[in-house]
């Protein structure tokens, strides 16, 4: 029986993937509908609504979808270069000829239809890091793999953050949980969390006491005097007692140095003590961790430059807005405090399908795109809300386990790098619209309105329940 359900036409497809898909798209069709609905329209089927247009996309995406569903899969192995290159003459081909929309000059326009490039360029580089993950030779941990894959991602996203898209290519840094998952050394993966910390918390902290926590972080840290407590505590010792030395001679001889300058000077010292130390016990793992810290306190003031000279000024007034540094609850902080109200105001079941008033009268700008979710919260309340969470959460652990039962790297590569990319858009977009992140203009997955969206998305989905399909058939083929 089992055998005749999955050697037909659908054989092998994962039916509960599906149907959460499906679930998720009448979500969003509904949201966008009560986002958007005009109680004065003419009509409630005029193609002028834009829940109607968002209805012709999931249509147009379910077509997609079916013809996935029926695809051979080798294809997808074969075509991920040439669809990675033809991504990037896109993403090149938008960043020259593109239109700009809300400061991001990430879109092509034909007319009415706007299509954003960079939501199918997700696609190929995700079959691209899988082809690239699975070919004989590759070693996660071998430094020529690394920097191949590494410039196979910096490159799509230089030029994503070149358009000025720099939410679309933040989203490329989830693919290091896929790297981790696929056996990356944790000590090349926290260098990259560890560096995105860093940015955030130096705008916070006075840069000495960043200095000194960053000093204790890296003397106490497992890796350093080859886990001996005596000798960290003796190093930070040596290093503390020598900064207070040339703080006072300097001060003694009229300079005019910062005690914070004097600790970069001995903790430099340090750094030279620690890396002869490790050369001379053949301690490689310090070597790592010296790299570590000076590569941090270079950081320190490029963090600075980057906030001041490349970051735009509205994007330097979200992230300050973000960290409480400053309030403008009438321009950068209007959109995150009107969608608070709105989700705080729906309560636990929310005021009723197309009864919310902070929606209803366009209190929420973006409220079909960006802050699709505080329509959701508003009109459903927490309990809709945790429906909807819970709905998504449950595909991308489906992807997850899709992933884990595929018999070779590319199919569970793959479905480990469409699950991170969703569950990143997820955080991000339901962190924004309740102030846990600042805004960066993702959408919410397959909700949020956008059509080029909607069928990227689709598309990075069922090519993923296509190669677990494939590998269910040939299991119960044996």
């Amino acid at each position: 029986m089992t055998n005749e359900r999955n050697s037909g036409i659908f054989g092998g497809i994962d039916f509960k993937c599906v149907g959460l898909y499906i679930a998720l798209s009448v979500v969003g069709l509904m949201s966008i509908c009560a986002a958007t609905y005009d109680k004065e329209s003419m009509s409630f089927f005029a193609m002028s609504n834009l829940y109607m247009k968002q209805a012709m996309w999931v249509g147009i995406a379910w077509l997609f979808a079916f013809v996935l569903m029926l695809s051979d899969s080798r294809y997808f192995h074969m075509l991920a270069y040439p669809a990675y290159a033809v991504g990037i003459l896109l993403l090149l081909g938008t960043l020259f000829f593109g239109r700009e929309v809300n400061g991001a000059k990430a879109w092509f326009e034909f007319g009415s239809l706007r299509v954003q490039p960079v939501e199918f360029a997700k696609i190929a580089i995700a079959l691209a890091v899988a082809r690239m993950m699975s070919e004989n030779g590759f070693e996660i941990n071998k430094p020529a793999s690394l920097f191949k894959l590494a410039a196979l991602i910096l490159l799509p996203l230089g030029i994503i953050v070149a358009q000025n898209d720099t939410g679309s290519g933040i989203v490329l840094g989830s693919l290091i949980f896929v790297l981790y998952r696929e056996g990356l050394n944790k000590w090349l993966c926290i260098p990259v969390l560890f560096v995105a910390l860093l940015f955030v918390v130096s705008f916070i902290i006075a840069p000495t006491v960043l200095t000194l926590l960053l000093i204790f972080i890296f003397s106490l840290s497992e890796m350093m005097m080859n886990g001996e407590w005596r000798s960290r505590v003796v190093f930070l010792a040596a290093m503390f007692a020598l900064s207070i030395l040339i703080y006072i001679i300097q001060w003694a001889a009229g300079g005019k140095m910062l005690y914070y300058e004097t600790l970069l000077i001995a903790s430099g010292v340090g750094v030279a003590a620690a890396a002869i130390y490790a050369y001379r016990s053949n301690l490689r793992n310090i070597y790592l961790i010296v790299a570590l810290y000076m590569a941090s306190m270079l950081f320190l003031p490029m963090s600075q430059y980057f906030f001041d000279s490349i970051l735009k000024p509205h994007q330097q007034n979200r992230i300050l807005t973000f960290l409480g540094l400053q309030e403008d609850l009438k321009k950068t902080g209007y959109n995150v405090h009107q969608s608070k109200i709105a989700i705080g105001s729906g309560g636990f079941f929310g005021k009723g399908y197309l009864h919310g008033t902070q929606i209803q009268y366009d209190f929420v700008p973006e409220k079909h795109t960006d802050f699709i979710f505080c329509s959701i919260g508003e009109e459903w309340g927490f309990a809709g809300s945790a429906v909807v969470l819970v709905l998504l959460l449950l595909l991308i652990f489906r992807l997850m386990k899709m992933g884990d039962r595929y018999g070779e790297p590319f199919g569970r590569v793959y479905c480990y790098c469409v699950a991170a990319i969703l569950l990143f858009h997820v955080l991000v977009n339901v962190g924004m619209t309740i102030g846990l992140m600042p805004v960066m203009g993702i959408p919410l997955p397959f909700i949020s309105y956008g059509g080029s969206s909607f069928v990227a998305f689709t598309i990075l989905l069922f090519v993923a329940i296509n190669l677990d399909a494939s590998t269910r058939r040939l299991e119960l083929g044996r």
